[in-house]
């Protein structure tokens, strides 16, 4: 018994300190769907409108995201949400103190309707430029609320620049959870100094996701894989995202009501996020490749 409790003694100290601390949780789809979407209530709940930071404001609701970004030109809107979710976004802008027909431009982070089925309704409402990604063109076209037509302004590629009134934001490809799901980045400036904000399309992977041997879309799971390299190579200080539950937002937003620090200053927020989707992600990925014979 000496002999096995010393053993025992041994082999833990020559594990390192950091190898016995828990593991971090690993969230299944149907969990991280579930807090993202939240219930249909909280989905057409308006959440009060704020400031986030610089002349980036919060417009949605409790689990679906949209902002308005201002500049002296007009302003951006990113993500226009359901249809039924245009009366929320309209009452947020002007609860602000802001107009809805300085909309000049409408993007969004990917071709779901959570995101941007309202693109026609409100390009109707305001006369806006719908700008998307061009991987996710073709099911945009298919996303026809009330049989309208979507209407797309300007096809984007990786990389390209979205310029209105000084504001610059640039259209990054990290797809997988859409084929054309874009993450948005800019600078924001507050208090002397710019920060990079960073918009995340969406890395979750989706409850009944196929990731092998998806007759659909063969490769996905490379699709995901590019999506998260360019996902941690961004700069990031204020994460946000296309769920507020990506960022925090209800904790965030308490903060702020708090006074002090701006709490949406958050380097760490953003690498969390996506370690959190990615570990989701292979844990998914290994599970299939286990329970899929070869094709």
């Amino acid at each position: 018994m000496r002999t096995s409790t010393l053993c025992l003694a041994v082999a833990l100290a020559a594990i390192p300190t950091h190898a016995l601390a828990q593991a971090p949780k690993v969230w299944t789809p149907q969990e991280l769907f579930v807090r993202n979407i939240g219930t249909r209530e909280q989905q057409d709940r308006q959440f009060p409108p704020h400031k986030v930071i610089g002349n980036i404001y919060y417009v949605g609701t409790e689990t679906l995201a949209s902002f308005l970004i201002t500049t002296p030109q007009g302003h951006i809107l990113v993500n226009s949400m359901y249809e039924r979710n245009w009366p929320v976004i309209r009452k947020s802008i002007e609860q602000l103190g802001l107009k809805t027909a300085d909309i000049k431009i409408i993007l969004g982070s990917h071709a779901h309707a959570d995101h941007m089925e309202a693109d026609a309704l409100i390009k109707d409402a305001t006369g806006a430029q719908v700008m998307a990604m061009a991987e996710d063109v073709p099911a945009l076209q298919a996303m026809r609320p009330g049989g309208k037509a979507h209407p797309i302004d300007k096809v984007l590629r990786d990389g390209d620049q979205v310029t209105l009134g000084g504001t610059t934001l640039v259209a990054h490809l990290t797809p997988g959870h859409t084929k054309g799901c874009t993450t948005w980045t800019m600078k924001a400036q507050e208090g002397g100094r710019a920060y990079d904000v960073v918009i995340i399309g969406s890395m979750g992977v989706n409850p009944g996701t196929r990731l092998v041997n998806n007759p659909t879309n063969p490769t996905i799971a490379e699709e995901y894989r590019q999506g998260f390299k360019v996902m941690h190579a961004l700069p990031c200080e204020v994460p946000l995202g296309s769920h507020p539950a990506m960022y925090n937002m209800t904790d965030k937003h308490a903060k702020l009501a708090a006074g002090g620090p701006n709490p949406f200053v958050d380097p760490q927020g953003c690498k969390a996020e996506i370690d959190l989707v990615e570990r989701t992600f292979t844990s998914v990925l290994e599970e299939q490749r286990k329970t899929t014979s070869p094709q």
